[in-house]
């Protein structure tokens, strides 16, 4: 524990009645909600089709995660020139945020999965509508979406060859420093307030170096965005350590979009795009699942006690629907989890939460606690009122009469 004392602090919080008075030598339950820290994973299961119908696997998600990555690839978003499907999108998102879960975007400048019909654009064209675009969502879903992966993979963008798109050639001409600051200046001015990502998978030196010469350009970035498929095996201590110590040098807080751990074969080292590996069959098995589970704890235990990494996202919760048909999720394809889903919950929700506790306040109506830092809730019969476990006191006013002490 140690080593997480960064992730936990001491907030003493004084509990007031419905007319402000201290309440004193009165027993409370004290309980947390939610992390600081991001625990997410992909929310995409919570695109409803139908009105009312339940995300599969909701339980589950709910009982592990509190920070949901949603789909905004825009050749689904905008199959033709003004057909818009934001709708089932703002519903995921409006659904999660009242279940008390943070929501991201991903992402709102990408070359892979742009629209086919932007190549009859010119790229001075295209570059109005890819603004055009970025404003439109940023603005649109501000207040239920405010983190954004504003621009995703640039240092492969301009070369990228598996497809030819319209976002790559607008990149090959503007070049990856001006492209980016257009995204990151556009989502800016449509959203003030919002938490921009620069992301990619490459953890060579050329992301360093865009990093490097966006941050001279003057671009703002709030978060390095740094993906972790792990397909071709768990990259270990020392190779995580080396990511940590050459991104973290810049100052930025560090998320973790895209992390996934295979409970199968591993995918073969030789491999250089992972989606150049097909196979008709890529189950789980029992070996591959116990490995799944000792490494991602591993894993997240080493990215929870950088002090810069704030977020981790797992790229999807279940094997079905899964990227590259990889046994890679947490619950197999028949629902049922896996030793990892449970293995990261009792880390998660278990040795890193603060489960219900009863308290007894002072006789200045005063409680510390001690914990996670993140959003709690202290609780008096029926009543309850919520406050953060942070740096600074505090105090709570229960909202309705309480009993006696």
């Amino acid at each position: 524990m140690s080593r997480l004392v960064h992730r936990t602090s001491r907030t003493v919080v004084t509990v007031l009645d419905p007319h402000g008075a201290p309440l004193a030598d009165t027993d409370v339950t004290v309980a947390q909600t939610r992390h600081a820290f991001g625990f997410g994973c992909t929310g995409f299961e919570f695109i409803r089709r139908t009105p009312g119908e339940s995300a599969p696997l909701e339980d589950l998600w709910l009982g592990l995660f509190d920070t949901a990555t949603l789909p905004f690839y825009w050749r689904h978003f905008e199959p033709e020139p003004g057909r818009i499907r934001t709708e089932p999108l703002r519903d995921a998102a409006r659904r999660l945020t009242e279940l008390g879960v943070r929501v991201k975007g991903h992402p709102l400048m990408w070359h892979t999965l742009a629209p086919r019909w932007l190549l009859e654009h010119s790229n001075d064209e295209v570059e109005r509508l890819q603004r055009d675009r970025i404003t439109r969502e940023v603005s649109d879903f501000a207040g239920l979406v405010d983190t954004w992966d504003a621009i995703n993979e640039v240092v492969i963008m301009p070369v990228f060859r598996a497809e030819e798109n319209a976002i790559t050639r607008l990149a090959w001409e503007k070049g990856r420093i001006a492209t980016i600051k257009l995204a990151f200046d556009t989502a800016r001015a449509a959203n003030p307030h919002a938490t921009l990502l620069l992301n990619d998978f490459d953890m060579s030196t050329a992301y360093e170096c865009l990093i490097e010469g966006v941050l001279e350009a003057g671009v703002r970035i709030d978060a390095l965005g740094l993906q972790s498929h792990m397909h071709q095996g768990w990259w270990g201590e020392e190779k995580t350590a080396r990511v940590l110590e050459r991104f973290s040098r810049f100052g930025l807080p560090l998320h973790f979009t895209e992390t996934t751990l295979v409970s199968g074969h591993l995918m073969p080292p030789e491999i250089d795009d992972l989606n150049d590996y097909q196979v008709d069959s890529w189950p789980s098995t029992p070996e591959g699942e116990a490995r799944q589970a000792d490494e991602l704890v591993r894993h997240y235990q080493l990215l929870v006690e950088h002090p810069a990494v704030q977020t981790i996202t797992y790229w999807g919760l279940g094997d079905a629907g899964a990227w590259l048909g990889a046994p890679a999720g947490l619950v197999r394809a028949d629902g049922t989890p896996k030793p990892s889903y449970t293995a990261l919950r009792d880390l998660v929700r278990g040795q890193w939460w603060h489960a219900p506790q009863v308290l007894r306040t002072d006789a200045s109506g005063r409680v510390a606690v001690e914990g996670w830092r993140g959003d709690y809730e202290v609780r008096l019969g029926e009543a309850t009122s919520a406050f953060v476990v942070g740096d600074e006191a505090t105090s709570v006013r229960l909202p309705a009469a309480v009993p006696a002490a």
